[in-house]
C-alpha cells in the first residue's frame, strides 16, 4: 500500500474558523497563524493595562496559553480575537490589580471640563529627511507618554478604538461593557489626550522648524561663496 502523502496547507490562507477547527485538533501550525495575526493587537491591548513592553509580552503569552489550552470554551459567537482579548484584558487587569488600587472613574470624570478634539499628524512621507526622522520619533514618543499616561479605562478603549480600528462591539463585548460606554469613555480619553499633547506641545513650541547642522552649514558656505564671487 503506498504512503499517504500529505498535502501542504497555507496556513495564510485559511479563514478564522478553519484555523479555529485545526488548532482545535492540536495543529502546531495553526496555533503560530493565529498568533502571527493577533500578536500586535494583544500585545498593543496588554500594553494599554499594564505599560510595561515586557510585562505586556507576559501577559500575551499567558493568555494564549490559557486559550489554546482551554480552546473548546471557544463557542465561536464571536470573533477568535475578540475571545482572546477578552482573556488578554482579563489576564492584564489581574496582574494590575496586584500592583496597585484602582482610580474611580467618577473622580476623573470630575477633572474634565474642556471640549474634545484630537490632534492629527500627518502620514509618512517616503522623502522624509533624518531631522523629520528624528522629529516624528519625537512625536511618537510624545504621543505613548500621553497615552501612557491616560487612566486605565480610557487608555485600553483609545489603544483598541483608536490604534487597533475595533468596533464599538468588538470593543464592548471585549471589555465587556455596553457600546455607549465604549463611546463615552473614547469620548473622553481624546479630551485628555488632547489636553494632555497641547501642554507637552507648548513646551517644545520653540523648537519648531530647527535650521541646524548640516543645513545651517550649507547655507552659511553659498553665502560666503557666493559674496566672494561678487567682490572677486
Amino acid at each position: 500500500m503506498p504512503a499517504q502523502v500529505k498535502v501542504a496547507v497555507n496556513y495564510a490562507a485559511l479563514e478564522e474558523t478553519e484555523l479555529v477547527t485545526l488548532a482545535r485538533r492540536g495543529d502546531g501550525d495553526a496555533f503560530r497563524a493565529i498568533m502571527k495575526l493577533g500578536n500586535q493587537r494583544l500585545f498593543r491591548v496588554a500594553r494599554a493595562v499594564v505599560r510595561e513592553d515586557a510585562e505586556a509580552e507576559d501577559v500575551v503569552q499567558e493568555a494564549y496559553l490559557r486559550a489554546f489550552t482551554n480552546l473548546n470554551s471557544f463557542r465561536g459567537e464571536a470573533s477568535i480575537f475578540t475571545w482572546l482579548m477578552r482573556i488578554t484584558i482579563n489576564e492584564a487587569n489581574g496582574r494590575l490589580r496586584k500592583r496597585r488600587p484602582s482610580v474611580g472613574l467618577d473622580q476623573i470624570e470630575a477633572t474634565q471640563a474642556r471640549g474634545a478634539h484630537v490632534i492629527m499628524f500627518p502620514n509618512v512621507d517616503p522623502t522624509m529627511t533624518p531631522e523629520s526622522d528624528a522629529a516624528r520619533a519625537q512625536i511618537r514618543r510624545m504621543l505613548e507618554t500621553a497615552i501612557d499616561e491616560l487612566p486605565e479605562a480610557f487608555r485600553v478603549v483609545f489603544v483598541m478604538r483608536d490604534i487597533e480600528e475595533c468596533s464599538i462591539a468588538e470593543t464592548a463585548e471585549a471589555l465587556d461593557v455596553l457600546p455607549e460606554t465604549v463611546k463615552s469613555r473614547l469620548h473622553r480619553a481624546r479630551r485628555l489626550l488632547r489636553e494632555a499633547l497641547s501642554e507637552h506641545l507648548a513646551s517644545t513650541m520653540a523648537e519648531a522648524f530647527p535650521f541646524l547642522g548640516s543645513r545651517c552649514d550649507r547655507i552659511i558656505e553659498m553665502v560666503l561663496q557666493r559674496l566672494e564671487a561678487l567682490s572677486a
